[in-house]
Parts: C-alpha cells; structure tokens; sequence
C-alpha cells in the first residue's frame, strides 16, 4: 500500500499539524543516536552511496544510473545494489535495464555477491542512514522544488534525519530543472561552507517522438511529480491536466480506464514517466506514451575525480 504524502510536509513554515506530531518525531530523533551502531563495516569493494535526507523523489536512481553510465565509459566495471522491497519493483527494474543489479533484503549480503563476481566499485540507490555500512563516498540529493520541504523529521515533515547533519557528509546534488540555485547553495552553505554542491539537470532524451502542436495529459506517481511537469512545460510541450498519483504507485485497470477517458474527453494524447510505466498492467498501453529523461549532470569532470 503506497500512501501520499502529505501536503503540510512540503509547505514552508511547519503548520498545526506539524506540530501536533513534533512528540513523535523528537522521540524518534532521539530513539535513533540512542541505539545508533557503534561499528560501520568496510569492504574491498568500493561504496558509492546516492541517499537522500528528504523522503522520496530527489533522483536517487536517475543519478546512480547516471554514475554507472560514466564509469562504464571509462571501463570501470561497476553494479548496483539495493535493498529490496516489495513496492519499489519500478526502480528494481529501471536499474537491472542499466546495468548489474544485486538485491536483498540486507544490503551487506548484496556487496558481497557484487565482491564475488569482481565488481570495483558498488552504486548504492539508497542507503544513506544504514548504520552498518562505511561508504567510501556518499551524496546527499535534494530536489530542487521540493528542498526541505517543512524542514521537520518524520512524521511532521518530510526529514529523514535533521538538515543540520548534512555537516556529516562532503557532497551534495541538487536535482531538477535548475530552479532557485543560489538560493539554495547560501542555505546548505550557511550549515556547511566546505561541502561540494553538484548539479543535476533532467533532460527528456527522446522530445521528438512528441508534436509539440498536441496538447497532453501527465500523470505520474512519483516523488517529483511537479518537477517531471516542469521538464515538459519547459521543452514546449502543452499541458491541458496532470494527475499525482502517490510514490511507487500500483495502478488498477479502473485508474488507466478513468485516464484514458479524461484524455478522450479533453481530446489530448498523454504522457507518463518510465518508472511509471513499469508499473502499468494494462492491455491498451499503446496510448500511452513514455517520456524518457535523464540526469545530467553539471559539474561532470568535477564530479568524476571525486569518484575515480
């Protein structure tokens, strides 16, 4: 079961709500550096973490494909690993069509497998707050709309841990369509002066199986809905209706019947991500067309001498 998030956790200023759920989160804050492990382990192969702090849809998997992407181009054999879940089979998936995917349950048996198949380096999609692993590297990712949404921990914002700890990690990327950069690069530099900021840009790979003289209907269910809106907008393409459905989302036939007839109805073709598509279980999914994007990223060569 995939349950949306909740709008007060990506308003500004925390509200009532908020608030009323502060106990809950201090007590969880407090539960986690009480029983936090005292002992990280290291492994033989390299570990690149690409985590985040704020809940979902900061581009934790468009980043690691995108690493991956890299590392094979300099001959670098590289893999994935991820723990597995049972609602997150749309990245699973999205991942084994880029590269080697190693999954478990415990991601200390998935490095494993990866060190005996010979792996150099091991990209991490998630895993930020596993205690149980010392990464070589790591990245923090944000999205740009979204940033710190409340600025609160779970469940009165959308924290996975305070903003402030980013002054335990070296590297940052800020992900999206280049929006309020210098704001946000005063805010992270305010808590950390010395850490890296790297860029991220989405970037749709395939705009011109579009006609950008039809007009669309978007729907996604995924954490940067709004962000995946504004990749299309920003590259000409009309926007009648958008439809944010909740992250991981598992569509029923009754939920593409209800899209396909508003899309009839408004007379306009429609757009969804390839996460989501992967989800679909529909017979008719040939009016639906995918928009592919990819993450590139800024500061390429930067970023690379930081990985190499």
């Amino acid at each position: 079961m995939n349950l949306k998030k909740p709008k007060f956790w990506d308003k500004k200023r925390p509200n009532l709500y908020a608030y009323l759920l502060y106990p809950i989160a201090f007590f969880i804050d407090t539960s986690k550096i009480l029983f936090k492990k005292s002992s990280k382990k290291k492994f033989k192969i390299k570990t690149i973490c690409v985590g985040n702090i704020y809940l979902g849809g900061t581009g934790k998997t468009s980043l690691s494909i995108k690493i991956n992407e890299l590392l094979n181009e300099r001959n670098i054999k590289s893999c994935f690993i991820k723990k597995y879940y049972t609602n997150q089979i749309d990245e699973q998936k999205l991942l084994e069509k880029n590269g080697k995917l190693f999954l478990s349950s415990k991601r200390i048996d998935a490095i494993k497998q990866a060190e005996n198949k010979n792996y150099k380096i091991a990209i991490f999609d998630d895993g930020l707050q596993d205690s149980s692993i010392d990464y070589d590297l790591s990245f923090v990712c944000f999205n740009n709309i979204n940033w710190i949404g409340n600025g609160m921990t779970i469940p009165a914002g959308p924290l996975r841990e305070k903003i402030n700890n980013i002054k335990n990690y070296d590297h940052i990327f800020l992900n999206g369509n280049m929006e309020d950069i210098e704001n946000l690069t005063k805010e992270i530099h305010k808590i950390n002066p010395n850490i890296n900021i790297h860029l991220g840009k989405y970037e749709p790979i395939n705009i011109n199986e579009f006609n950008k003289n039809n007009k669309y209907l978007v729907f996604s269910g995924i954490g940067n809905h709004q962000t995946f809106l504004s990749m299309i907008k920003t590259n000409g393409l009309e926007v009648l209706k958008d439809l944010e459905f909740p992250d991981h989302y598992a569509y029923t036939t009754k939920d593409i019947d209800k899209i396909l007839s508003e899309a009839s109805n408004l007379n306009c073709e429609i757009i969804t991500t390839e996460k989501d598509f992967l989800r679909l279980n529909y017979t008719n999914e040939s009016r639906i067309k995918v928009m592919k994007a990819e993450l590139k990223i800024i500061d390429e060569n930067k970023l690379m001498k930081f990985i190499i």
